[in-house]
């Protein structure tokens, strides 16, 4: 609590307490049941009158407000709560009894709910601030793994071994797709088929094919990954990653209706990589993109306008 209960809020706190309780062992429950050590009432005359008693408690908890402060915010906020004084009904003069309690109760309200908003955004604050260093901290560890990932990527390109250069590809898009929780699976050979890799994201299972040619890749090579694609389940599409793009014509033939690939490219994979986006993000706009315009070949540079072109994207996201 940031401030302690004003001298009104304090005299309302002990009237409620009187008026909603009137025997002393109800009045003492509900102490023990909002104190965080009820062992304390052992201190008090419990002989006493029991307004005598109610004055005595608060004010010792309003004379330690580092131990006590939390207590005093229970005792307010359960009695603000309270609506029922049936309880009350029983007694002799039961409906006075009831308008008093109820008087004490709305007049405590009134007092201390502007307190209790206080508090509350304060607590809100608190928990986003918490829930924001939490995220900073998971994203930390994601681009200190992106940037990893990154620097084996870049010492590919240089690489004189073409296949070796693919079988690498495939490990690092492993990589990438294990840190963003894709449940990826390796590599694996099916009926005669050769998959690269496969992983899931929201119910579709994605398999997927890296190509790492000089050239781009061609309308054969499209045709044979969807095909591998439209054999399996319906909730199953592709995603086919050419460092160095597509030709046009291959591109144009299976962008049509009924397409089942997504197609990403070697800029798409530094933009990841260079944290301009994330690998979820990224793979949603295409899919989006493709199911509202058909195209399939969309890629980051077209996701976005040249002058956010700059790292960091992780950090907002």
């Amino acid at each position: 609590m940031a401030m302690q209960l004003s001298v009104p809020a304090i005299l309302a706190l002990k009237e409620a307490l009187c008026s909603v309780y009137w025997y002393k062992l109800e009045l003492r429950g509900f102490l023990q049941f909002c104190l965080s050590n009820p062992s304390i009432l052992n201190n008090f005359n419990w002989e006493n009158y029991k307004r005598q008693i109610a004055s005595d408690v608060v004010d010792f908890l309003v004379a330690n407000p580092d131990q006590h402060i939390s207590d005093l915010t229970k005792l307010c906020y359960d009695l603000c709560k309270l609506t029922d004084f049936s309880h009350l009904k029983v007694l002799d003069d039961g409906p006075q009894k009831v308008e008093r309690a109820r008087n004490a109760v709305n007049q405590l309200r009134q007092l201390v709910e502007p307190h209790q908003s206080v508090l509350k955004e304060q607590d809100e604050i608190k928990r986003r601030r918490e829930l924001a260093a939490k995220k900073l901290e998971e994203n930390a560890a994601v681009r200190q793994k992106l940037e990893a990932i990154c620097s084996k990527y870049k010492a590919m390109v240089s690489s004189d071994d073409p296949q070796g250069r693919g079988f690498e590809l495939e490990r690092v898009m492993y990589e990438v797709f294990n840190l963003f929780d894709l449940d990826p699976k390796a590599s694996f050979r099916n009926l005669g088929e050769q998959i690269d890799g496969a992983f899931s994201l929201d119910g579709t299972e994605f398999l997927f094919e890296a190509k790492w040619h000089k050239g781009l890749v061609n309308k054969a090579e499209l045709a044979a990954f969807s095909d591998k694609v439209t054999t399996k389940l319906e909730n199953t599409l592709g995603i086919f990653l050419s460092i160095n793009g597509f030709s046009p014509d291959g591109v144009a033939a299976h962008q049509a209706g009924g397409a089942s690939i997504l197609l990403m490219d070697g800029g798409d994979l530094m933009a990841i990589l260079e944290e301009r986006i994330d690998f979820v993000n990224l793979l949603l706009r295409k899919k989006r993109h493709a199911a509202q315009t058909g195209n399939i070949y969309l890629s980051y540079y077209q996701m976005v306008p040249t002058n956010h072109f700059e790292r960091g994207a992780l950090k907002a996201s």
